[in-house]
């Protein structure tokens, strides 16, 4: 028997789950975005039309002269500059930039001097400083620093154009990879270093087989940024007569006027090569992500 004279509980209700099945799903409508999209198509299609359509373009003339042997010749000293100044560029980046990570304040104080110079002045000055170098010194002597010397080059037969090219690119290129290293450097943790040190490992195997891979990562796209301007920047040395590919076009098309036909030739090898840098960049890239992505 009850004590109470409040009234029994009413069932509990039965919760009623809606049928999301029935339900009409209704796209978001973005009109200005199909609109931006259809006037974009144009645009490419009219500029597509013009470029193949256009008799002043001259294909035929562009396809006369694309693999000539001049031509392939010029492609091949192209590469070759962007190879050396490249390689060696990244050698002597890697060196300043850890000595601007260095805890001597002289070694800081010299590559942060060399990076500050080389990436103040142009290129073409740079360029033309180091061809013009026998003006300046007739002779290089190598022996006691102040003392007597034991061996001595003669600067016009040591310094040609292609190595002036050479030693002025990498030189400036330098001065950006070690900016690019020293970066990708601090971007890594220092209590990784912290608790390899404290694991009795070497510094040197520290930096080789901790740092440089994971710093990797931060360094490549912006390596690779690098690289393909300097691969570009390999058309400034025309100035010294030295026979790269938009020095040689500047040759053809000089002789026979045909400009526009000539300076499209430059551009697509310089597209096409450039492609091929990226492609390469992408899977270096992808190489050095494997502990990174899933």
């Amino acid at each position: 028997m009850s004590l109470t004279s409040d009234p029994p509980l009413a069932p509990a209700a039965v919760a009623v789950r809606p049928d999301y099945a029935s339900l009409k799903v209704v796209p978001v409508r973005r009109p200005w975005r199909w609109a931006a999209v259809a006037v974009t198509a144009v645009l490419v299609a009219q500029f597509g039309h013009g470029l193949l359509t256009n008799p002043a373009w001259e294909w035929d003339v562009f396809a006369r002269f694309f693999t000539t042997e001049t031509i392939l010749k010029a492609v091949w000293i192209t590469l070759q500059l962007t190879f050396y100044g490249t390689a060696l560029g990244f050698a002597i980046g890697i060196v300043l930039a850890f000595m601007r990570l260095s805890g001597s304040p002289f070694l800081r104080t010299v590559a942060f001097g060399y990076i500050w110079a080389f990436r103040s002045i142009p290129l073409i000055v740079q360029l033309l400083f180091w061809f013009n170098l026998a003006y300046l010194y007739k002779e290089l002597t190598f022996g006691v620093p102040f003392g007597p010397g034991f061996f001595t080059f003669d600067t016009v037969g040591l310094v040609g154009a292609m190595s002036a090219a050479v030693l002025g690119l990498a030189l400036h290129q330098a001065a950006y990879a070690a900016e690019i290293v020293r970066g990708g450097v601090l971007a890594v943790d220092g209590g990784q270093l912290e608790a390899a040190a404290a694991l009795g490992i070497p510094r040197l195997r520290q930096i080789r087989r901790i740092v440089l891979p994971q710093a990797m990562r931060s360094i490549l796209p912006n390596a690779a940024n690098e690289i393909i301007s300097l691969f570009k920047g390999t058309s400034i040395v025309s100035v010294m007569a030295i026979g790269e590919l938009f020095y040689q076009v500047q040759v053809i098309y000089g002789r026979n006027g045909r400009v526009v036909p000539l300076l499209m030739v430059a551009t697509v090898w310089y597209v096409l090569l450039t492609t091929v840098l990226s492609v390469l960049q992408h899977y270096v890239e992808r190489h050095y992500a494997k502990g990174a992505t899933r």
